[in-house]
């Protein structure tokens, strides 16, 4: 595995993993500009990619993005396709819309929409609760759709990667299995919504590493780091995260922590991209899998609740099977 210093940007590490995006195909939800997801997509861009897709809720964000696409080359292939992750049946309309514009062959699928520490209690068509609905079960959904054309590239040398970005957030709350949906929102804290859906993340990248690892397709989950130029927590003041410390203490009894070795408390919007790039393209990381990826690097969770355990990796994969009503067995 190639070592990056911590201030690596999102530029030098498609920079040190161009063969591995020349001519590949690559997904990415939430793109909508300025993101995370954004920033990735215009970076790939520079590596000469066959095909960037991004599946967003709005068309009219992903248009510039779709147009710095084409400004860096034009004979990249960049697709808009509309999703909305909380409305399941958008999903699936979306997941077929893709499999035919990719002609069922994805080579990394990146889960990078999301939403975080709302407020308002909210659920989603299926009366799910608004932040695990769509910072986990439609990615979940989407993901498990879409995975005959990610077992089809599973066939290629570099074989085929699901990116799920998570959060140190994680550290929160883990997934709530018994009240998933705060008890009709009698019981809702929007921090410990972010952490359970954060963490759910994590368990869905090791549970489908597990399932298909051995046939060429690898799950990592990342933390891209704490930035503030994205419009994720536009909607919160800094007042609002004094809550994050005692809400995890409160939750997991343990201390929340925000950074890893040297990580950056914040990363600059050209690093943001960088450690969910690197878990995507490095061929090194074909056989780490399961795991958890923070600062351009494999570590080992700080949250007892999102080490990898098989049975509770299991239990959130059968929740979120309930939660879709629909059963994926590999």
């Amino acid at each position: 595995m190639t070592v990056f210093a911590s201030t690596v940007t999102s530029e030098q590490a498609v920079a040190a993993f161009a063969p591995q995006v020349k001519g590949r195909t690559f997904v990415i939800t939430g793109a909508g500009q300025p993101s995370i997801g954004s920033s990735i997509a215009i970076e790939l861009a520079k590596a000469s990619p066959a095909h960037l897709l991004i599946a967003s809720r709005t068309a009219e964000n992903v248009h510039p993005v779709i147009t710095a696409i084409r400004e860096q080359d034009p004979s990249v292939k960049a697709t808009f396709i509309q999703l909305d992750l909380s409305n399941h049946d958008s999903v699936r309309r979306a997941a077929q819309e893709i499999l035919a514009a990719t002609k069922s062959k994805i080579d990394v699928l990146i889960n990078s929409a999301g939403n975080m520490a709302l407020r308002k209690y909210t659920l989603d068509k299926q009366g799910i609760e608004i932040q695990m609905s769509v910072n986990h079960v439609g990615h979940f959904l989407l993901t498990n759709l879409l995975t005959p054309a990610l077992l089809t590239s599973a066939k290629s040398p570099y074989g085929a990667r699901v990116i799920n970005l998570t959060s140190v957030g994680y550290q929160i709350s883990p997934v709530r299995f018994d009240d998933v949906s705060f008890s009709d929102g009698k019981t809702y804290d929007m921090w410990t919504g972010y952490g359970q859906a954060k963490t759910a993340q994590i368990l869905f990248a090791y549970g489908l590493t597990d399932r298909l690892k051995d046939r060429g397709v690898v799950a990592f989950a990342c933390h891209p780091g704490s930035n503030l130029d994205t419009k994720l927590g536009s909607h919160l003041v800094m007042d609002d995260y004094s809550d994050v410390l005692p809400t995890t203490k409160r939750n997991t009894g343990q201390e929340f922590s925000f950074t890893v070795g040297d990580e950056p408390r914040f990363k600059t919007y050209e690093q943001i991209g960088a450690t969910p790039l690197i878990a995507a393209l490095d061929p090194d990381l074909a056989g780490r899998g399961p795991a958890y990826f923070q600062n351009g690097e494999v570590v080992e969770p700080v949250a007892r609740h999102a080490v990898y355990d098989k049975g509770e990796v299991d239990r959130c994969w059968r929740l979120s099977e309930e939660l879709v009503g629909q059963k994926f067995e590999y």
